[in-house]
């Protein structure tokens, strides 16, 4: 099991912002994380990463509890958060260097650097610095530092937001490829992109977990607030919508 959540319960302040959610993820799984803003997605993803703590519950990752093992488990993690925090006035290879030392990589580490710039196409945008770079190759740079380190879970939070439609079908395959030999966690706002990339979705409302969709069967959804069968994600959304 590669991200196995049970129980998971966080406040912040007064407010009950994760209501004893409950999910597990299995190895080579691509699942869409869906729901309103303000459901919850982003603080589940950051505890996830070990970010931010949790007052109770279980969270782990490779069979490894995220409170008790933060160093190890950031290895086993690719991250690439909503805002995509970059360094701009640094050349992209340079920053992909800088990345790869952080994580202590010494043996090939140029290497993985080229193979990465490969992978996630940036050989024409290598040696420019990242101020210069559209949205999409920031968002391509994004994803290389999240895959530099060959991580065994990528969690991504909102990677395609803001991006035209020839960079949304690129990021999206790129995705898609990733997930033939990771663990993905991908959060979204666009339900064709779940349905395009995603072998399961994931849907979250109000801090707690109301669906869980097999989109390779398409089989029934096992959701505690909608309470229907056989709804389209598109419904279920606009359903949530209106609680």
């Amino acid at each position: 099991m590669s991200i196995r959540v049970s129980k998971l319960y966080k406040e912040i302040g007064k407010q009950i912002v994760l209501n004893n959610i409950s999910f597990d993820i299995d190895a080579g799984e691509v699942i869409g994380f869906l729901g309103p803003n303000g459901a919850g997605k982003t603080t589940t993803m950051r505890i996830l990463t070990g970010a931010l703590s949790y007052k109770s519950g279980s969270v782990q990752i490779c069979n490894l509890e995220v409170a008790e093992n933060r160093l190890p488990i950031s290895k086993m993690i690719g991250y690439l958060p909503e805002n995509n925090p970059l360094y701009h006035e640094m050349y992209v290879r340079e920053y992909l260097d800088f990345v790869a030392r952080c994580y202590k990589i010494k043996v090939g580490r140029q290497q993985k650097v080229d193979e990465i710039i490969e992978r996630v196409g940036l050989p024409t945008e290598a040696n420019k610095k990242i101020h210069q770079l559209s949205k999409g190759y920031k968002q391509r740079v994004g994803l290389a530092q999240a895959l530099i380190h060959n991580p065994q879970v990528l969690i991504l939070d909102e990677p395609t937001t803001g991006l035209d439609p020839i960079q949304l079908d690129d990021i999206r395959s790129l995705i898609k490829d990733i997930g033939k030999e990771k663990t993905v966690l991908l959060s979204t706002h666009i339900m064709q992109e779940v349905e395009a990339v995603c072998s399961r979705a994931l849907i979250i409302n109000k801090g707690e977990i109301v669906g869980d969709i097999d989109l390779k069967s398409k089989g029934d959804i096992i959701d505690n607030e909608v309470k229907k069968e056989d709804k389209s994600l598109e419904e279920i959304f606009k359903s949530l919508a209106k609680t």
